[in-house]
């Protein structure tokens, strides 16, 4: 079945369809989000299942102790037949005695869920009798892609972001800012945070802080009416927290991936802050002639996205941008509010580069999919790993969604890593045309 609003060229197409999530279980936040904040501890809270999984996405690590481990739920626990709080406390207190984190997350999976384990119940008794924060953010299989698990740990740490005690708010130097706190909410490289927040320094806006830092020590402080910012369209269920129960304010900006994106989300901040930025279209100019190399390859080609990871829209528009026809883009979830920003710079992207603008298929059925490939015959498409082996084997060229997850892509410094990883199967097939392979 599927559920369609009707659009022609000068408005956007949204259709639904019914098919089923084919993504990794959001549980694999942890292993992005144990490296970022570097005092922290990860204690998954499920099945034998959920650590095989972990142990597969993750890969075996012989010589390293991760700090990430799993609390595997027997018969007793599932049965009730033995103490959830006495268990965990055992645990944790191993924990602390081993590793002395500064925060343990927990993180409940579909079984917790299933049992109704009250983790939120346990966790600030067993914290105060521990002397150790404990979080609890349920990243399970419900989610509708794998990325929101971090969505889901971001809202439960925005809660304990401490309110400031000055009346005056300064940076990490001690001088006084001259405008609103601004809080930037995003998991990313420590390297490309020091890249944004200085390319917002050139424009005299400071950053009082991310969400989350290197550091659980270092929370950002928040207070009613400080502004927000997010840098990955994955995260509305931690700007809803952050507004609703923190009372910030929102900028609604387009996400800072690629050289247009980055630009408008700069021009986003500074507008909100009464700051005239300067400099910026003579930077974007200047990154996409040092892409030229790889616009060239891709004018002109097709690209079909299945769905994955939500990061779809934003990838498609500089895509757009950069020459290619985006045929279709598949996302599992949409949040129309939270991406308002990015829509409308996708519906102007394609109006400037005078192309229709591509419709956007929620919760894509996977077989339906594949005919509209099988029909469009598209260069490229990007989708997750199931299907990337069946759709190579029919001579369609793929690339793996996960791959732009894990890859460095915000900011005007990182385009080139997006356009690496899209033009590398092109790349591959001249190469081997030019042997005579192909």
């Amino acid at each position: 079945m599927t559920f369609k609003t009707s659009g022609t060229r000068s408005s956007m197409t949204f259709e639904c369809e019914t098919g089923n999530y084919h993504t990794f279980c959001p549980i694999s936040c942890v292993s992005w989000l144990y490296q970022k904040i570097e005092d922290s501890f990860f204690l998954v809270i499920g099945t034998k299942t959920c650590g095989y999984f972990l142990q597969n996405a993750m890969g075996v690590m012989i010589f390293a102790e991760p700090r990430y481990a799993m609390a595997e739920l027997e018969e007793g626990d599932i049965s009730a037949q033995l103490n959830d709080y006495e268990e965990l406390k055992r645990l944790c207190i191993q924990i602390k005695r081993d590793r002395n984190p500064s925060v343990i997350f927990w993180i409940g999976t579909c079984t917790t869920e299933i049992i109704k384990m009250d983790l939120e119940g346990i966790a600030p008794k067993l914290e105060s009798e521990i002397s150790v924060p404990i979080v609890v953010a349920r990243a399970n299989g419900l989610d509708y892609a794998f990325t929101q698990g971090e969505d889901t740990v971001l809202a439960a740490m925005a809660q304990r972001c401490p309110r400031p005690n000055k009346s005056f708010q300064y940076d990490n130097l001690g001088s006084k800012i001259n405008h609103e706190p601004l809080i930037i909410f995003g998991s990313l490289p420590n390297i490309v945070t020091k890249q944004l927040t200085l390319e917002l320094e050139r424009q005299g806006v400071t950053v009082s802080g991310w969400l989350p830092s290197s550091s659980y020590s270092e929370l950002p402080n928040l207070e009613e009416g400080n502004f927000v910012v997010g840098v990955n369209p994955f995260l509305s269920r931690t700007a809803t927290t952050l507004m609703r129960r923190r009372k910030t304010k929102l900028i609604s900006a387009p996400f800072p991936i690629g050289p247009d994106g980055t630009r408008v989300w700069i021009e986003k901040i500074c507008k909100v802050l009464n700051i005239m930025p300067t400099g910026l279209e003579k930077r974007e100019v200047s990154v996409w002639n040092s892409l030229k190399e790889y616009t060239d390859l891709i004018k002109g080609s097709s690209v079909f996205f299945m769905g994955d990871n939500l990061l779809e829209v934003s990838l498609a528009r500089f895509l757009i941008r950069a020459g290619m026809i985006v045929y279709e883009i598949g996302i599992p979830y949409m949040d129309k509010r939270y991406q308002k920003a990015e829509l409308d710079l996708l519906k102007k992207t394609c109006y400037d580069m005078n192309v229709l603008i591509p419709k956007i298929v929620e919760k894509p059925d996977n077989y339906n999919q594949l005919d509209r490939i099988r029909d469009l015959k598209p260069d490229l498409v990007i989708t997750g790993m199931a299907h990337a082996n069946p759709l190579e084997a029919r001579n369609i060229n793929t690339k793996w969604s996960v791959e732009f997850t894990f890859a460095s892509i915000h900011g005007f410094s990182n385009s080139k890593d997006i356009l690496e990883l899209v033009t590398r199967p092109l790349r591959r097939n001249q190469s081997l045309s030019n042997l005579g392979f192909i």
